[in-house]
């Protein structure tokens, strides 16, 4: 009975693996005599693509091959002769209609806006085809002569109603689905992390690195600089000083980080991160109300100052969490190479020891203090048991 159970495993392992390997452009069989000597897995949307680059005639010979989400939905592939990304592209789309598969030439002119009709491009011996929800795209397009890699694009989309292509999702994987195709077959670039950055690319990144310097690092040190620094009397009132110059940094930095995000998202119609914008605005009207702390601030002594500390902290606090938070849902929008995203979580990962090691050791220095200030019966000055040391918190 135990040999029957573990033969019986290894035969669903093996069917595994053999639906697993079938996933891979590598082992897909393909219909016609046209050999596609390079096959390439991309890098989203569980799509491959078989090419071959003929510098004879300089033409292009493709089978895009994808699963749409949806029975009724579509796939398209494309170039993009100006960019990097989908607006501009001329793209040709796969799907079903009525039983049948179809197909249809677009120029994106924006997320959309689609032109039906002829492309920039030559393009010809177009077919689709479709097999247990695998849709494929063949096509033959004519490339400049002498160039050696293309901008290309890929994309799936939920359904298609009376010939209408319907919007396709905005998921980080839907927004990266783009690459920098190679002809030669030497290297596919993926999401263009080896290719020249286009600028809206180029502005994305600056959103990314300026509210990462100002949420993500600046505000965290400022915040540890001052719980930690002012408990040494040495250190009044530096840290105080550098505690503001830190905030104020970072509230500035951050402030441009936002307002490159705006500007992204009035250039951008049609793509939508409402949890990424919202907790944006949140941390913007947050860091700003804190600003005004400064302005606000009572004396030590003032029946206020209890009132201004709970809402001076708990809105610093607020702040980190919900920055570190975004700053992640950023890298998820952005896809950058995944050795950024891991150098931050190192960072990250750096000031939360250091705030761990810090509060051992400054709990350790008040609770010294204050057993030393509970046991001592003057001051030292007058000797008359007045102006007794009061224990010090923090």
């Amino acid at each position: 009975m135990a040999l029957t159970s573990i033969s019986f495993l290894f035969f669903l392992l093996s069917m595994f693996s053999a639906t697993v390997s079938s996933l891979t452009c590598s082992t897909q069989k393909l219909t016609g005599t046209k050999v596609y000597p390079n096959c390439i897995d991309l890098p989203v949307l569980n799509s491959f693509l078989h090419y071959t680059h003929d510098t004879s005639n300089s033409t292009l010979s493709v089978v895009f091959v994808a699963t749409p989400p949806s029975p009724g939905g579509w796939i398209s592939w494309g170039i993009n002769p100006t960019a990097t990304g989908m607006v501009g592209a001329q793209v040709i789309v796969a799907f079903k209609n009525n039983g049948v598969m179809a197909m249809k030439t677009l120029d994106l002119k924006s997320y959309k806006v689609f032109i039906p009709g002829k492309l920039s491009f030559d393009v010809w011996d177009m077919k689709a085809e479709e097999d247990g929800g695998l849709m494929k795209i063949f096509a033959t397009v004519k490339v400049p002569v002498n160039v050696t890699a293309i901008n290309h694009v890929w994309q799936v989309g939920p359904s298609v109603t009376a010939g209408m292509i319907a919007p396709h999702d905005f998921n980080p994987s839907n927004l990266n689905s783009k690459g920098r195709l190679s002809l030669n077959g030497a290297k596919d670039f993926g999401n263009n992390d080896d290719a020249p950055l286009d600028f809206v690319t180029k502005k994305k990144n600056i959103h990314g690195v300026l509210n990462i310097v100002s949420w993500g690092i600046l505000f965290p040190l400022g915040v540890i600089i001052a719980r930690y620094m002012k408990i040494f009397p040495s250190a009044d009132p530096a840290w105080f000083y550098i505690h503001i110059g830190c905030q104020l940094s970072a509230y500035i930095i951050g402030v441009a980080g936002w307002g490159t995000g705006l500007k992204l998202g009035s250039e951008s119609e049609g793509i939508q991160f409402s949890s990424h914008r919202n907790i944006g605005i949140t941390l913007f009207c947050l860091a700003t109300i804190q600003i005004f702390a400064l302005f606000l601030r009572p004396s030590k002594d003032h029946k206020y100052r209890f009132y201004w500390n709970i809402y001076h902290y708990s809105f610093g606090y607020a702040i980190i969490i919900l920055a570190i938070v975004n700053i992640f849902r950023g890298f998820d929008i952005l896809n950058p190479e995944e050795k950024w995203k891991l150098a931050y979580i190192i960072l990250i990962i750096a000031l939360a020891v250091i705030a761990l090691l810090l509060e051992a050791i400054t709990w350790s220095v008040v609770l010294k203090r204050n057993r030393k200030n509970s046991n001592k019966t003057y001051d030292g000055y007058n000797n008359n048991g007045q102006n007794r040391q009061q224990p010090i918190h923090i």
